[in-house]
């Protein structure tokens, strides 16, 4: 069975996508925030809350998988080179699993433009379009 370690270098603890597969182009992927995340200890303690920017890692992460997946091969390692945009709707707690659902706008071998949204729940917490761009060192 593939696993997503096949398809990014992204390990645990930095690793923010359970699963993902393709629907025509959509990459359509998935993440249980646990509660015993490291990051919950310090965001917040009473109120934990999964922090923004993971939300956008997470998206752009299933967006690597997916890109690999639908058989894009970039000249190297894709890394997050600029988000374009980013909203954030609904809080994600402890326990939510993230539903997440990533488009190819433009895809080559040095840069991957993509746009996303991530929903709990069926409602929508984060919506993101990012640029992601070969860094030239090989995985």
């Amino acid at each position: 069975m593939d696993t997503v370690e096949q398809y990014i270098p992204h390990r645990s603890p930095f690793l923010f996508v359970d699963e993902a597969r393709t629907r025509g182009q959509t990459i359509i992927a998935s993440r249980l925030f646990k509660a015993e995340e490291f990051f919950f200890a310090g965001h917040f303690p009473k109120h934990p809350v999964v922090p923004g920017v993971l939300l956008i890692e997470a998206l752009a992460q299933a967006g690597g998988v997916g890109a690999k997946l639908l058989g894009i091969k970039p000249k190297g390692l894709f890394v997050l080179a600029k988000i374009r945009s980013a909203s954030f709707r609904k809080p994600v707690f402890p326990g939510d699993r993230l539903d997440m659902e990533i488009e190819i706008c433009k895809s080559g071998s040095l840069v991957l433009h993509q746009k996303g949204r991530g929903k709990v729940d069926g409602e929508l917490a984060v919506e993101a379009e990012w640029i992601a761009m070969s860094s030239g060192v090989e995985e």
